[in-house]
């Protein structure tokens, strides 16, 4: 029986980086920070730990808004019923009344600009499989798993305090990622400053993102606050081919969030660059291959990666080759065999990358088989330790 054994194989690549990043001090009480164009993460502090949300949970109830326009179950132009239980909530509002009729595109805007509570409810009871919001937030907490989002959990729409209502700013991160990539028509609507809704309560018509406005390339996506959650926001920013989505929680006033939020942004776009690390191609090391025509196969990227690092010194990265040895033939070009674990500094995540084959290996023929049967023979022979009669035979 072939015996599987992890190989780790340590060695450097030589890029412009530091030997040691300072990372980022923040006053949030939890933070998450991704590059999405490099799909790095920069910074998490209790990223994983459920917290109350606030407004922010209205984007769950945006992304699933999006989906249901997406798959033809909603229209924009489509009408929604205002009912009481909507209409009832206090807080952020729309200032919407029991029985009329909004459509869904302005209550999109509703919830992004003005973060209305009860524009929030009145497109998840439109959308419950039983025409309340409970419902609904039974939905939300199904499809955010379905999403990755392991530590959400939600009781309403629109995150009007409640001991069940939770979310990590790592999940808000995801959600942030995906609405934006999922639903590129729609994440424009994000950076409007304004919204004027039948000129109801003008002063109540300007988008609370703090960041929006800055010159920072700032473009979304929404801002949150209780006496429970403090202060928060998830923010998103592009300059030139980058763009990075950042989460803060737990912030005592709303200046402190503004602030956060701006000097978060500085500190990703300004102390972080984008390096070759390996071109596509590039033999990283070699496998052995269990009963192959050949002995055995390199092991490389299928892309050009390229990854974020740290401008401040010139220096190496480390990494390591991770796969379980002997790879068995046959091997297909291109088959996924371990993995680039790579360590860009000591305060950032290690980044994982697949390894693939770089070449077919055919199983090999009898004359492969039987030298293969041979040498493992040997090999058992000689572990075994020495009889007493071949002991006493050499005395």
């Amino acid at each position: 029986m072939k015996l599987l054994t992890r190989l780790i194989a340590v060695f450097t690549i030589a890029v412009a980086t530091t030997a040691g990043a300072q990372s980022f001090e923040t006053q949030a009480r939890a933070a998450y920070v991704y590059d999405i164009t490099t799909g790095v993460t920069l910074l998490e502090k209790n990223a994983d730990v459920p917290l109350p949300p606030a407004s922010m949970s209205k984007l769950m109830t945006l992304y699933m808004t999006f989906e249901a326009i997406a798959d033809g179950r909603l229209q924009p132009e489509d009408e929604l019923l205002v009912s009481q239980h909507a209409m009832n909530y206090e807080g952020s509002s729309m200032f919407l009344r029991s029985g009329e009729r909004v459509k869904v595109e302005d209550l999109i805007r509703g919830v992004i600009v003005l973060s209305g509570n009860d524009a929030s409810a009145v497109l998840a009871e439109a959308l419950s499989p039983d025409g309340t919001e409970a419902g609904f937030a039974r939905m939300m907490t199904e499809r955010a798993k379905q999403l990755g989002m392991n530590n959400s959990a939600f009781a309403n729409s629109n995150g009007w305090p409640d001991p069940i209502q939770r979310m990590s700013v790592h999940d808000l991160g995801i959600l942030a990622t995906r609405i934006i990539e999922d639903f590129p028509t729609f994440y424009p609507i994000f950076a409007e400053e304004s919204f004027e809704f039948d000129g109801r309560v003008p002063s109540n018509s300007q988008n609370r993102n703090p960041i929006l406005g800055l010159g920072l390339g700032a473009d979304g996506l929404k801002t949150g606050h209780t006496a429970e959650a403090g202060y928060g926001l998830v923010g998103s920013a592009r300059q030139g081919d980058r763009r990075v989505v950042f989460v803060i929680a737990g912030l005592d006033t709303a200046a402190a969030r503004a602030e956060e939020g701006e000097r978060i942004l500085n500190w990703a776009f300004r102390h972080f660059a984008e390096k070759q690390i390996v071109e596509a191609g590039t033999r990283i090391a070699s496998a052995d291959v269990w009963m192959g025509e050949a002995g055995s196969v390199g092991l490389t990227v299928a892309e050009d990666l390229n990854m974020l690092v740290p401008i401040m010194n010139q220096g190496t990265v480390d990494a390591e080759v991770v796969y379980d040895a002997p790879i068995q033939a046959p091997v297909t070009q291109g088959q996924q065999l371990g993995e680039l674990v790579i360590k860009l500094d000591e305060n950032l995540p290690d980044v994982r990358v697949p390894l693939i084959a770089d070449a077919n290996v055919a199983t090999g023929g009898f004359g492969v088989r039987l030298k293969t049967a041979v040498n493992v023979l040997l090999d058992k022979v000689a572990e075994e330790p020495a009889t007493d009669d071949m002991a006493e035979s050499n005395t």
